[in-house]
């Protein structure tokens, strides 16, 4: 035997990495029918943090390439899906939807799907209950399990008692403990969204591990120091330049540390924003712009916002203005009216002007509304008095005589007790039914009130008849309500 071969023979094998153990595993892929957590072979999480170990191990382990099932989407499980699977983690029970994802993360609505499915695919998602789309109704966010695939299992030797997805982790080999304590430094990392601007000198925006896989997306300016261990032994500390003390002290120069505003932090409006914010006041102020676009209202008064103009100086000009009492579009009759606004009140003296006219004419329109309710109120609600006119007063006692010869003359008679009096003759009748009915219909119950209060509700019942009586009476009650206005001749 040759001294080659001999050194061969006594040298042992090197002992395999324990990411060797992830080259023997089969592709990590689960199809669309077995997603559901009663088809799943993983077993469920116990907590978010043990789901974000296997979710590490599958961004790290490279058995699972998006591009062979589909030509479109993301092209591998990233840091972005990372971030979309923190996000899942800290749900409990896990029922994201789509727009919060898309608030708490920045991506499109595609783009959250596409995340979401990937780590369906993978096995760390199953399906408990899936979304519905109700025609009328709130769409239903889908609830998911969160599983550890039976790869992760297999590849870092983990044991477990129980079957099917309620199993649980009982120990794991010697071979697969670094790799563990590797994941939860990652699982315990904060992920964070990938910053659009690049610093030239800040540091790279991923992180990488020992293995050269890209763990975290955080800027470089976001932080001075990392948050939490890693892998890696680098840090952004050291690049960090602090300012002279004398540009700290009172009196010096900028402070590196931005002062937070005092007006409880309110931006100043822009021109844009000044336009919106009058357009939105005029829209909920003047009743005949209600409905009426913001946007384009915004369009039509920019040129009195630019001026500086408030809703309260919109409201003087349209007084010198006027209005119009019938609208069929709001937009385009502020738009004529408040044409020349800027040319004729262009200093504040003259909007202060015709502010206080539109607010004296405010003031005098209030004063007569009130003197109008006031005399309505006493008019309607007083006592009754007798009707000023000779010529109704003279019929008035007319009526009177007439009704008192009858009753007189029924009185002399030799009649039975129970016998009823002697009613007036057909043609009297007549009349008196005529000159009631006209009364009634311009509003004057004073002929039938009058006999009912002289000779009692019986008595001109049987002269005039129950339902002249009855409509007076009506007519009478209603005078008296401030709701309703009778009109006399």
């Amino acid at each position: 035997m040759s001294a080659v071969a001999a050194a061969a023979v006594m040298v042992p094998a090197p002992r395999p990495s324990v990411d060797a153990v992830v080259d023997v595993l089969p592709e990590l892929y689960v199809p669309e029918a077995r997603q559901w957590l009663s088809m799943s072979a993983g077993r469920i999480a116990p907590e978010g943090y043990s789901w974000m170990q296997a979710v590490h191990w599958v961004a790290r382990s490279g058995l699972y390439r998006p591009r062979r099932y589909r030509s479109h989407g993301p092209r591998s499980f990233g840091p972005t899906t990372v971030l979309v699977a923190q996000l899942l983690a800290e749900l409990s029970p896990c029922r994201p939807g789509v727009e919060y994802l898309m608030r708490r993360t920045g991506l499109s609505e595609r783009a959250v799907q596409n995340h979401l499915q990937m780590l369906r695919e993978t096995g760390l998602l199953a399906y408990v209950s899936k979304g519905t789309r109700v025609s009328g109704g709130l769409p239903q966010a889908s609830e998911f399990a969160r599983v550890i695939p039976v790869e992760f299992d297999e590849a870092l030797g983990i044991r477990t008692v129980g079957e099917g997805a309620g199993r649980r982790m009982t120990g794991i080999a010697e071979a697969g403990r670094e790799l563990m304590a590797r994941l939860a430094k990652l699982a315990a990392r904060k992920v964070r969204r990938r910053s659009t601007t690049s610093s030239r000198t800040g540091s790279k925006a991923v992180r990488k591990s020992a293995s050269g896989a890209g763990v975290t997306a955080v800027s470089g300016g976001s932080r001075c120091t990392p948050m939490g261990g890693g892998a890696d032994g680098s840090s952004t500390a050291g690049t960090t330049s602090f300012p002279p003390e004398n540009k700290l002290a009172s009196g010096g120069s900028k402070s590196p540390v931005p002062n937070k505003s005092k007006a409880g932090g309110r931006r100043k409006l822009n021109s844009v924003g000044r336009r919106f914010q009058l357009a939105r006041e005029l829209t909920q102020e003047l009743d005949w712009l209600r409905g009426c676009s913001v946007p384009r209202i915004a369009w039509v008064a920019r040129h009195v916002a630019d001026a500086g103009w408030t809703v309260t100086d919109v409201k003087g000009w349209l007084h010198l203005r006027g209005e119009a009492a019938r609208v069929r579009r709001g937009s385009g009759l502020l738009a004529v009216l408040l044409s020349n606004a800027v040319t004729v009140l262009d200093t504040p003296e003259k909007r202060a002007a015709a502010v206080e006219q539109w607010r004296g004419a405010q003031e005098a329109a209030r004063r007569h509304r009130i003197q109008q309710v006031r005399a309505h109120t006493e008019r309607c609600e007083g006592d009754w008095q007798a009707p000023s006119s000779r010529s109704v007063q003279r019929e008035v006692e007319a009526a009177f005589a007439q009704v008192r010869e009858t009753l007189n003359g029924s009185r002399h008679q030799d009649l039975d007790a129970a016998a009823e009096p002697p009613t007036p003759t057909e043609a009297e009748m007549v009349l008196l039914h005529q000159e009631a009915e006209q009364r009634l219909a311009v509003g004057d119950t004073s002929l039938i009130v009058v006999a009912i209060d002289a000779m009692g509700r019986e008595t001109a019942e049987r002269v005039y008849g129950e339902h002249l009586v009855h409509r007076a009476l009506q007519l009478e009650s209603c005078s008296r309500s401030s709701l309703m206005t009778i009109g006399h001749p």
